[in-house]
């Protein structure tokens, strides 16, 4: 039997690029969350890259604030907050220090701890197969089931808690870019990826 090979943690490097790189290359990547011993993952498989130097919709364009004063940090840690009064946002904040630059994570393709992620979405069973696919297919969704919340806000994505780690890169032609959805400022930037044919996409 061939030894299992270790996974690789993306380290503080990979963050620390460029925007519209690390956006790109997240895509394909395994989001992990460890939750009371047990391993919550799901691959990435679509994201928003977002740039308070120059786009209206980033938290970060009015300046720093007590809500946005992480995406100010170096790159590699994560950016969570409330939205619509119901649901949670997770973003990976990139850059050098003081870019206010992050990427939300719209949709991830459920692999690990699934049974858990159900029971925090819908605290019962799935009631079809089609059912499935509505489990993390937008930014709501994914925080829900990996139960991320206000406690998480600023983690370390170097750290042990919640963490990214390494996959191929995801071919350019299996690869969707186009303009961001869901916002009403800065709206012809194509900053949005994701990663073709995948049903856990938010939005065709």
């Amino acid at each position: 039997m061939k030894p299992k090979q270790l996974q690789k943690k993306l380290d503080r490097q990979f963050y620390t690029r460029d925007l519209l790189t690390v956006a790109y290359e997240l895509l394909g990547k395994h989001l992990v969350k460890k939750e009371k011993g047990k391993i919550l993952s799901g691959r990435i498989i679509e994201v928003e890259a977002y740039d308070g130097s120059i786009d209206e919709a980033a938290h970060t364009f009015i300046g720093k604030t007590k809500r946005n004063e992480i995406m100010f940090n170096i790159g590699g840690y994560l950016y969570v907050y409330f939205t619509y009064g119901n649901h949670y946002c997770c973003n990976v904040v990139t850059g050098e220090e003081g870019k206010g630059t992050a990427i939300l994570i719209r949709a991830i393709e459920p692999l690990e701890g699934i049974s858990t992620m159900i029971k925090n979405r819908f605290n019962r069973d799935l009631l079809n197969e089609k059912e499935k696919f509505n489990l993390t297919s937008g930014p709501g969704k994914v925080c829900q089931a990996l139960s991320i919340n206000k406690s998480h806000y600023g983690i370390d994505l170097t750290g042990d808690e919640i963490y990214l780690i390494d996959q191929p890169l995801i071919d350019k032609q299996n690869v969707v870019i186009t303009k961001r959805i869901g916002i009403k400022k800065s709206v012809d930037l194509p900053w949005r990826f994701y990663i073709k044919d995948n049903p856990y996409v938010s939005k065709k």
